[in-house]
């Protein structure tokens, strides 16, 4: 357990541990659960609120969790899991991507650029202005976010310009309150005019900050095994989505002008145990994009 007081006195190392797991880094849960704050847009795609992001909650070392999910339609409906590879596991359509990636068969990457694993981060953080929604000003949430607001955390924590000073945004003392600006670009939410402003403490007081600590969320039950399908589960879902369980079409894969490649192409999956109880966390898993290409590579490889 950890104590309000250690809190404050141990944030130095804190932030230290911190940036020591940010660089160490690569790079679905239930989002209608109360607990969740989700921004919203006026009609135009605009959105505005102000935030704090929050330290480490009682008795848990990080505070942000990062999460892998797939979420793709076929023949067969939609697939929308999460992915084992967050808990360090083999996962059944990482796999099945790597053996298209690998095929040879340009078509195929296509493919798996569609149904690659999706990456968001999840932290506690206290709303200070909500324009949409003022009722949740002064309370505390959980934010799921992606890969431009967390690369907005980690330039605030590693600068890169002389005469910045790194600056840990989730401190409740000497971080600061992120400015999330929201705006339409070309039909997609975009979040490049969000910033943080000055550092300065969050609160007043520390006893009003040690109650909104103790308000916050735990980020180790959003990453707990009971979260996650077995694999035998999610291969079941896989193939009834690409539609080889025999109740849906199967899905062709063309093999561009190549008549001498085979154009159905079927996933092949090892036998595995059951996975035991515990999982731990991978520290250091791919990130997105190009880099969960190379990730799919390495899969068939090992």
């Amino acid at each position: 357990m950890t104590n309000f007081a250690d809190l404050k006195k141990t944030r130095s190392d804190s932030f230290n541990k911190l940036n020591d797991q940010l660089k160490n880094m690569g790079t679905s849960y239930n989002n209608n659960d109360d607990n969740f704050w989700k921004p919203e847009v006026d009609k135009a795609g605009n959105g505005y609120a102000v935030l704090r992001f929050l330290p480490a909650s009682d008795g848990e070392d990080m505070p942000f969790v990062r999460i892998y999910d797939h979420g793709f339609q076929g023949p067969g409906g939609w697939y929308i899991e999460n992915s084992l590879t967050t808990l360090g596991q083999e996962d059944p359509v990482s796999e099945y991507n790597s053996q298209l990636w690998n095929s040879g068969i340009e078509s195929n990457k296509d493919v798996v650029r569609k149904q690659k694993r999706r990456l968001s981060y999840t932290s506690n953080v206290y709303i200070v202005k909500d324009t949409a929604n003022p009722q949740n000003e002064g309370k505390v949430f959980l934010y799921r976010y992606g890969k431009k607001i967390f690369e907005k955390l980690n330039d605030l924590m590693n600068p890169q310009y002389p005469g910045e000073v790194p600056v840990n945004p989730f401190d409740l003392w000497e971080g600061a309150n992120f400015q999330l600006k929201i705006r339409n670009y070309e039909g997609y939410r975009n979040y490049d005019k969000s910033e943080f402003s000055a550092p300065a403490p969050l609160l007043a007081d520390d006893a009003a900050m040690e109650d909104v600590w103790k308000t916050q969320h735990s980020l180790k039950e959003l990453v707990a095994p009971k979260n996650f399908k077995s694999y035998a589960e999610l291969k079941a879902k896989l193939y009834k989505t690409l539609g080889l369980d025999g109740r849906s079409p199967a899905p062709t894969v063309s093999a561009a002008e190549d008549d001498s490649v085979e154009t159905n192409f079927t996933p092949k999956f090892k036998e595995r145990p059951a996975p035991t109880v515990e999982q731990s966390l991978s520290p250091a898993l791919a990130s997105e994009d190009d880099d969960d290409m190379a990730f799919f590579k390495n899969l068939a490889d090992d």
